[in-house]
């Protein structure tokens, strides 16, 4: 049966990983899995998630099935989280959420319930986007298209073109946009932006889908969560795909939420049945160890507390090493201004360099980066940031 198969090209980014995996040079530097590393390189555990984890593994009498929705306390706390307290109570009833497999669970729970509800079927991303957007959207039978999003020459938004991009979108369509830490480019829109954004769309009777994967990341949890919130405050219907991948350290638990606001009562609970209905035929049940231990996090002040500190120190570091990355470059040579880099939000940015300059990195010196030179800043050290700093400038000014 499965002879007539070719094999597959490898995913880029965790291809690109299996690649810097068998590098046998001792000195490499991965730059381009998205993940969170420490000051040795390790992807540590919170210990409010290690002490929750304790606690949910103490209390558990059972393996047996919980809610097809998920964790209650979970699905209450993510939904706080991501709206705020006054927010999440003033239209309690308009919100129904769904925990799922990650945020890429989340994703492809609100694809398959845009296919069922939506008449265009068109989803509008930004270019670029996150590589994982198509075959999420597009197997889920999605047409995708493109907004105006990022300028390469400029290494900053292109707000005049998204602007221009949004406003001739059909009425109708769905159009995604990231809620904070936008990734590949790290580059965010302002508060002043959001509002301009929401008002496009609002106009044009669009559909706002959200994805948020990096809350706390950027400049806070609340700050973060700006546009989401201004969304909700300002339209009758929004989409939300929510991730604890990141700022929980998450990862292989796979834990999200799709969250659904709508017009009335009636409708957010008919959403989230479509929801289910296409959890049920895809993988049935969502994983609970991880929605277990956010849904104890979140309903605990001390914990919440520790893992909001711990998640302030994440982000500390993040925007240290940005700040002596740019400044770093910007020090040592004159050809590329990098102040861009320091601008950007969460693990994430371009650096602006030639393709031929990627490859260079990769070939001579064990340095892993995208070739659309998207790097994970917390791939970066105390240690490695000289020597990261040293060759970047090597390798642009041949």
């Amino acid at each position: 049966m499965f002879q007539s198969l070719s094999t597959l090209p490898a995913d880029p980014i965790l291809g690109l990983n299996q690649v810097f995996q068998q590098d046998g040079n001792p000195d490499k530097i991965n730059l381009s899995i998205g993940v969170y590393q420490d000051a040795a390189g390790k992807t540590p555990i919170f210990s409010a998630v290690k002490k929750a984890e304790q606690l949910l593994i103490e209390k558990q009498k059972t393996k047996s099935y919980i809610a097809q929705a998920g964790d209650p306390d979970f699905l209450e706390g993510v939904v706080r989280l991501i709206l705020g307290d006054a927010l999440a109570a003033d239209i309690n009833e308009r919100v129904s959420a769904v925990m799922t497999p990650g945020g890429c669970g989340a994703v492809r729970m609100i694809a398959e319930l845009l296919v069922e509800a939506s008449t265009s079927g068109r989803v509008w991303v930004s270019n670029p986007t996150w590589a994982n957007h198509y075959p999420l959207l597009e197997s889920a039978g999605l047409t995708l298209e493109t907004y105006t999003y990022y300028d390469t020459a400029t290494n900053k938004i292109d707000f005049e073109g998204m602007v221009a991009a949004l406003q001739a979108i059909p009425k109708g369509d769905t159009v995604l946009l990231h809620g904070c830490c936008h990734n590949p480019t790290g580059a965010d829109l302002t508060p002043a932006q959001w509002d301009q954004v929401i008002s496009i769309v609002a106009e044009r009777e669009l559909m706002p889908f959200i994805d948020v994967a990096y809350q706390g990341f950027g400049d806070g949890l609340d700050q973060d969560a700006y546009g989401i919130r201004s969304a909700i405050e300002r339209l009758p219907e929004v989409l939300i795909a929510s991730s604890c991948s990141k700022n929980f350290g998450l990862y292989r638990e796979r834990t999200g939420a799709a969250i659904v606001v709508s017009e009335s009562a009636r409708a957010a609970n008919a959403a989230k049945s479509h929801i289910m209905s296409a959890a049920r035929r895809c993988y049935s049940m969502s994983p609970y160890h991880g929605g277990g231990i956010v849904g104890l996090i979140l309903s605990d002040d001390g914990l919440y507390q520790e893992w909001r500190n711990e998640l302030e120190t994440v982000r500390n570091r993040m925007n240290l090493l940005r700040d002596q990355l740019a400044k770093g470059l910007n020090d040592v040579q004159s050809k590329i201004d990098f102040g861009f880099v320091g601008d950007s939000k969460g693990m994430f940015c371009f650096l602006g360099i030639p393709r031929e300059s990627v490859l260079t990195l990769r070939s001579e010196y064990a340095i892993y980066l995208l070739e659309s030179t998207r790097i994970n800043l917390a791939g970066l050290s105390e240690k490695n940031l000289p020597i990261v700093i040293e060759r970047v400038a090597d390798v642009i000014q041949r």
